[in-house]
């Protein structure tokens, strides 16, 4: 019988920590990391283009509006910059967005001042770090979001397909924005078609999508489509996408394909490659 008592005081105990460990985190819409590409290949008026795009975005009406109309009307927020496996910074950490207000002040610290760029281009890296921000971060919802942008293939790190299961796994959605732009990077390190490769070997889970960029002057109304989309629900997505001005849905958003026939390795290839020109020079 004591066992017993013993068991039952130790059930309540745990239930009764999870339960305050739970009411100590905020619930929110969406949790949503930003992970944004500052690799080398970005000239730093690319990193300009980028942290003033997301800020424009994110204090916009229609992203103002995906905000209010959620369940409870306010979502988490983080803003991350990656390049290599070992190169990531959070620039903003874990914010919570219910009104303009918190809207505008996220986006004035984004634009406060503009960092270098970094080496290497890990896509892999990027997921597994942001995949990790989750955990403790005062937030709990029911979908957590890693929203993706660079301009060239994962070349550095583990493999992009393996960190992509990992992350999947962990029921993490994964979001690409596929910056086909030709500024600043040499043609040698331009794939013709990225926005194919991040919708094979990048984004995946529930809805996911990717929308490319092929010229800076989309950028700003690129991310407010991608914003919109990953903050409304998946039933209210569509509708809302349909509505967007600056760019028809159609035109801009890559559904998940189930081809996985796509060279996933592609980036380590051309990064061999040139290394192997290198040393022969």
């Amino acid at each position: 019988m004591n066992r017993i008592v013993f068991l039952l005081v130790l059930l309540t105990t745990l239930t009764g920590a999870s339960a305050r460990a739970q009411a100590s985190e905020v619930e929110v819409d969406v949790e949503l990391v930003l992970a944004v590409d500052v690799s080398r290949s970005m000239t730093p008026n690319e990193l300009e283009i980028q942290r003033r795009g997301y800020a424009e975005a994110i204090v916009s009406d229609p992203v103002i509006n995906a905000i209010r109309q959620g369940l409870l009307g306010q979502i988490a927020i983080t803003y991350v910059e990656w390049a290599g496996t070992l190169s990531q910074n959070v620039i903003i950490d874990w914010t919570l967005i219910s009104n303009r207000s918190e809207a505008e002040s996220f986006a004035a610290r984004l634009t406060a001042q503009f960092e270098n760029s970094m080496r290497r281009t890990s896509i892999s890296g990027a997921m597994d770090f942001s995949s990790r921000l989750f955990g403790d971060n005062g937030y709990f919802s029911n979908r957590q979001v890693i929203d993706i942008s660079g301009d060239g293939p994962n070349n550095n790190g583990r493999p992009v397909l393996a960190a992509r299961t990992d992350t999947l796994a962990k029921g993490i959605i994964i979001n690409g924005l596929p910056l086909m732009t030709r500024e600043g990077m040499g043609s040698q390190w331009h794939l013709e078609d990225l926005d194919v490769y991040y919708r094979h070997c990048v984004i995946g889970g529930p809805g996911s999508f990717v929308i490319p960029v092929r010229e800076w002057a989309q950028f700003p109304a690129a991310v407010r489509q991608k914003l919109v989309l990953e903050l409304a629900s998946r039933e209210q997505a569509p509708q809302k996408a349909a509505h967007q001005k600056a760019f028809r849905a159609r035109d801009l958003v890559l559904k998940t394909a189930l081809q996985t026939d796509y060279d996933c390795l592609i980036g380590e290839k051309i990064w061999n490659n040139m290394r192997d020109l290198w040393s022969d020079q």
